[in-house]
């Protein structure tokens, strides 16, 4: 296991020692570096500390395991791999993703899975712990967000104006969600024993690695959301 000390590392510095060997890798005292890991494939890399914006973009098949916290734009555009973050991450985690694996055992800033899709066999997953801001799964066109609001003590699961532009994909949200108000081209149910079978597919490795009760957590209710057809949104840009 190769180690890197990062804390008289500039950003390029850092991400020029990553690539300097094929190895997996530890990245020690990590504050703020951005890029980390941008593309990369075939490889685990450790981070103790906080990374700073875009962790992960465009990976391609690498494992990212975080042991704090992780800032805005986890992921950006990954297209395979996993990112596992044991703290909070911040804005736009998954913008654009196209595959691959999020997990975060924390809370999710504004904006996260935005622009997510999927294509074929891709299929990209987001799980978030805690609760997740404003804008959850904005213009959504693949892949599957869920949200557990574990230990959330009274805060909502999610913040404003969920699955605004959704037009594909799905949304699973622990609980009953009556006080939130989704928006109409979008369609909110009870989950069914069957979506409680995709659920536990996607749950399984979240919480054997972070050590959570999958059962106590599937015996709760669930919320799915999903968009009213594959065009949901056409009739606020097109004249009759």
């Amino acid at each position: 296991m190769i180690q890197i000390q990062a804390a008289n590392l500039d950003y390029k510095e850092l991400n020029e020692k990553l690539r300097e060997t094929e190895d997996d890798c530890t990245i020690e005292n990590c504050c703020g570096q951005r890029f980390i890991a941008t593309g990369m494939a075939g490889r685990t890399v450790t981070i103790h500390g906080v990374p700073g914006n875009a962790l992960g973009a465009y990976l391609n098949g690498a494992s990212i395991v975080v042991k704090a916290n992780a800032q805005d734009a986890v992921g950006d555009t990954m297209n395979d791999g996993r990112i596992l973050i044991y703290g909070n991450a911040g804005d736009a985690v998954g913008y654009a993703m196209r595959g691959g694996e999020i997990y975060i055992r924390g809370n999710a800033g504004y904006r996260a899975g935005i622009h997510m899709k999927e294509y074929k066999e891709k299929v990209p997953v987001i799980v978030i712990g805690g609760v997740a801001g404003s804008f959850l799964g904005e213009y959504q066109a693949g892949g599957v967000i869920i949200v557990l609001g574990l230990e959330a003590e009274g805060k909502r699961i999610v913040g404003n104006f969920p699955c605004t532009g959704m037009h594909g994909g799905k949304m699973f949200l622990r609980g009953n969600c009556e006080q939130i108000q989704f928006p109409s081209q979008v369609t909110a149910r009870a989950a069914t024993e069957e979506d409680k079978k995709e659920l536990k597919e996607h749950l399984s490795a979240y919480c054997r690695l972070f050590d959570l009760d999958l059962e106590a957590i599937l015996a709760s209710p669930f919320t799915v959301l999903t968009p009213d057809s594959k065009n949901p949104y056409k009739q606020m840009y097109v004249a009759n």
